[in-house]
């Protein structure tokens, strides 16, 4: 399973250029259900995606590189590029009222914002987004200061509806 929480931000973190980067493109043979490719850095694979917002079903099957550009020229709508930025989360906070089931320390818990900065034709977005291991502790999490409007539920951030958005 997957269990995402998205966010658009306020502003880039001062310090970016600190953190790993991989470079990704990726593009859709369907989006009902999901059927993406992707090219990150040197590694390449096909992913389908269940339904669902917070939380859906996610499956990775490795390509090579000859079998993921012969997919790509089958792909429909927009092939999509972006950087993304591995961040770490340092003390995590939660609403303990929606952990009432969690038994792990708090203070232990590890977690990281996946920063994907889009290039043309969809810059200037930029989208956060952090997985959890479970929707309770997905829910409970109090976004960090940087991040703006939670668009989780939006289905109009998710790649696969932009991979179809009209550009021009």
């Amino acid at each position: 399973m997957e269990i995402e929480r998205k966010f658009t931000i306020t502003k880039l973190p001062d310090d970016l250029e600190s953190y790993p980067c991989h470079v990704i493109e990726q593009a859709y043979l369907n989006t009902d259900p999901v059927v993406r490719i992707r090219r990150e850095d040197d590694a390449y694979y096909m992913t389908y995606k269940g339904k669902g917002l917070l939380a859906r079903e996610e499956y990775n099957l490795p390509l090579n590189e000859e079998s993921y550009y012969h997919l790509r020229e089958k792909a429909d709508g927009n092939v999509i590029s972006k950087k993304r930025y591995v961040i770490p989360v340092e003390n995590p906070v939660f609403d303990m009222t929606y952990l009432s089931t969690w038994k792990e320390p708090v203070d232990q818990i590890s977690l990281a914002v996946e920063l994907d900065i889009f290039e043309a034709p969809f810059a200037p977005l930029v989208i956060a987004e952090v997985e959890f291991p479970n929707e309770e502790m997905a829910r409970a999490f109090r976004p960090l200061d940087w991040f703006s409007q939670d668009v989780t539920d939006d289905p109009a951030y998710h790649n696969s509806n932009l991979s179809r958005r009209v550009v021009g």
